[in-house]
């Protein structure tokens, strides 16, 4: 299989959706159609069920969520699958907005009890901005749900984009039959008693067949399909492949991701919507996947991901080329050439030494602490640089500080290295070391977090003190004397380890007193690597 044959058959997508809507759920039924993995894990089941094969963090494993994004290969009917799962909280969504930059699509699962939560638009509006397909599984019809007119409307109105029903259930909860396939005109019948785990048929029958329809589902549901039917063909949207590619229409799917209904019609017709993997953007112009000349960006860095090696991963996503195990390639940004140690695939925390891997796909290399965010790695002989990454200011911030004394080189190691994978941010007074650290964070279940990681991998028991700052801001002038500033009582000066000086403010209404006090006084939003 020459070079663009194999880049073809990629397929990356990131799966976002509020907590608890059944994402993680869904990717697992993936991996099991895909033979990746044999039983499917339960992440909030009994306390000697599985867990979700997703999750790697013990804490993940305790909470029943998603904190760090996790990345999954697999192979299904000749295409090559990489599957970007992200943290559906909040609080750790900053991740999830990295781990977009990687993907080519993306699948939205919403919960048909529940429509649009805020954290589903949160995420949508990164997705929008980089006009990627969007599909949407809306999951747990198994359970009592909206109406599903409701729910489309719903979709249209809020994200402003069109919808196109691929399938159509019938019924919901106790009365949940199945699913109607609009393309096909056949029935997927529902049976509640294998809890999805036979793989379904699809029986064929036509909507005007009476006798067999009241056969299948029952007369009630059967008018109420036909109804529903009649308006869909002649009131939605048509189905525009060129629309659903550049984001502007979004198949919808209906289903059960608990109990595998309509799993595997969805991977198939996603497979045929969704694009190979889609040329990026470089300082120099644009890169195509096809180009033979590798190249690739960092969207995420891990340390400790397994107490068995307890070491540093970096993930790279392959925008162009083939990659070679033992080839020397060439690091923008530290302006050097090196050899990647032992790249690897992912499944949660199994590992697998590859030996290539090409536009499209996702490999993680061992990182002795050269890499960070967005950094481009590529060959020597045709460098690129490709765009940064997107960082989003913190909004909670505490001061930090170890209590045993005789800890302090694990404290300052733990703190920085979960520091450079964008976790969380740290900043210090000026004219003071490491013994007091300010840590920035998107959410505050990040300093819960931080907390655990220091004590479960660095040994390190820490004092948090929570402070009343909301905002900051990077002060753009060079070479000011910040302590010669006027500013309000309650607002701090802070830099971050680069030696960027920067304010923290408690309110909006003291940044414009620092501008207001301040002639000439440069302010800007803390937001680029």
């Amino acid at each position: 299989m020459d070079l663009k044959q194999q880049i073809n058959r990629r397929r990356t997508f990131a799966i976002i959706s509020h907590p608890d809507a059944g994402k993680t759920t869904l990717t697992e039924k993936l991996l099991l159609y895909g033979g990746a993995i044999q039983t499917a894990g339960s992440v909030k089941g009994k306390a000697t069920a599985k867990h979700a094969v997703s999750d790697w963090m013990e804490l993940e494993k305790q909470r029943g969520i998603s904190i760090t994004s996790s990345v999954m290969q697999f192979e299904y009917d000749g295409y090559c699958i990489n599957i970007l799962d992200t943290p559906g909280h909040q609080d750790f969504s900053e991740d999830t907005y990295r781990t977009l930059m990687a993907a080519d699509s993306v699948v939205m699962v919403i919960d048909a009890a529940k429509g649009i939560e805020p954290q589903t638009r949160k995420l949508f509006k990164v997705t929008a901005m980089r006009n990627i397909p969007i599909f949407t599984f809306i999951n747990k019809l198994d359970r009592d749900a909206r109406d599903p007119f409701e729910l489309l409307d719903q979709l249209e109105k809020e994200f402003g984009i069109g919808t196109y029903p691929v399938n159509w259930p019938i019924g919901s909860g106790v009365d949940f039959k199945g699913v109607f396939d609009r393309d096909r005109r056949q029935i997927m019948t529902f049976n509640d008693f294998h809890r999805g785990q036979d793989k379904l048929q699809a029986i064929e029958c036509d909507i005007t067949d009476t006798e067999k329809l009241d056969e299948l589902i029952g007369e009630y549901s059967r008018r109420d399909l036909v109804d529903q039917i009649e308006l869909l063909d002649g009131a939605s949207f048509d189905f525009d492949l060129d629309q659903v590619r550049c984001g502007k229409l979004t198949p919808v799917f209906f289903g059960s991701a608990l109990t595998n209904f309509g799993v595997e019609p969805f991977l198939e017709n996603f497979l045929k919507m969704t694009t190979a993997p889609l040329a990026r953007n470089t300082k120099e112009g644009e890169v195509i996947p096809e180009s033979e000349n590798f190249s690739a960006f960092v969207f995420k860095i891990q340390a400790n991901m397994n107490k068995a090696h307890r070491d540093r991963m970096t993930f790279m996503r392959i925008c162009s080329g083939k990659f070679e195990r033992d080839k020397e390639y060439y690091h923008v940004q530290g302006k050097k050439s090196l050899r990647l140690s032992q790249p690897q695939q992912l499944m949660a925390d199994n590992r697998q030494i590859v030996n290539e891997a090409y536009a499209g796909d996702i490999i993680g290399v061992f990182d002795p602490g050269i890499f960070s965010i967005g950094d481009t790695v590529c060959e020597a002989k045709h460098k690129v640089e490709f765009e940064g990454i997107p960082t989003f200011a913190p909004e909670h911030f505490a001061v930090i500080e170890h209590k045993d004394s005789l800890k302090r080189k694990q404290f300052v190691k733990g703190v920085e290295q979960i520091a450079q994978e964008g976790a969380i941010q740290i900043f210090h007074e000026p004219n003071t070391g490491m013994e007091r650290v300010i840590v920035g964070v998107v959410g505050v279940l990040q300093f819960e977090v931080l907390e655990h990681r220091l004590k479960n991998e660095y040994n390190v028991d820490v004092i948090r003190t929570n402070m009343p700052y909301q905002f900051i801001r990077w002060i753009g002038n060079e070479g000011i004397d910040v302590a010669k500033l006027n500013l309000t009582s309650d607002t701090k000066w802070v830099q971050d380890f680069k030696g960027n000086n920067l304010l923290i403010f408690t309110s909006e209404w003291n940044i414009n007193w620092a501008l207001e006090k301040n002639d000439g006084l440069i302010l800007e939003d803390f937001s680029k690597n």
